[in-house]
């Protein structure tokens, strides 16, 4: 039985380490070893723009397709009926396709690093021991490629 937290009925994940640097993350990603699932909602991808490569699956959607209750906040950012079959299937595959067809490690993406771990918690949860939240999310992985862009040498042309 999975021990769960008294106040919110959740249940509790321990010991493992469950986040993941942006540079560790950034290396596994261009080894092919590790495959990101981006957990924002779409507004958010619109505002701070896409990773590229990465899978777009927002943790409401997630939370919803697996059955999970929503709080009153969570429901009003989803916006959404409740899934359908396809919609559960389609996301099953996707998951099972990273983890067994492409054996991946899967790194939870949001904007800041929060949202992410409850990703990744999640996917635990369902089997997928190898699911990690990136420290940081989004903006920290941004500010990361940012400073590993090549800076032009001294006294050559930026034009």
């Amino acid at each position: 039985m999975i021990p769960k937290d008294t106040a919110t009925a959740t249940p509790i994940i321990q010991a493992e380490p469950i986040e993941i640097s942006v540079l560790a993350a950034l290396e596994l990603k261009r080894l092919n070893l590790a495959c990101l699932i981006d957990v924002r909602q779409r507004f958010e991808l619109e505002i701070e723009g896409e990773i590229d490569g990465a899978y777009s699956l927002p943790l409401f959607k997630f939370k919803h397709l697996l059955g999970h209750e929503l709080t009153q906040e969570e429901q009003e950012i989803l916006d959404e009926d409740s899934p359908g079959m396809e919609d559960i299937q389609n996301f099953l595959t996707m998951i099972n396709d990273l983890h067994n067809s492409k054996d991946c490690i899967v790194v939870c993406v949001c904007n800041s690093g929060k949202r992410s771990i409850n990703a990744a918690r999640l996917l635990r949860l369902l089997g997928y021991h190898r699911a990690f939240s990136l420290i940081g999310g989004y903006r920290a992985m941004r500010e990361a490629m940012v400073t590993e862009l090549p800076r032009p040498k001294a006294g050559a042309s930026t034009r």
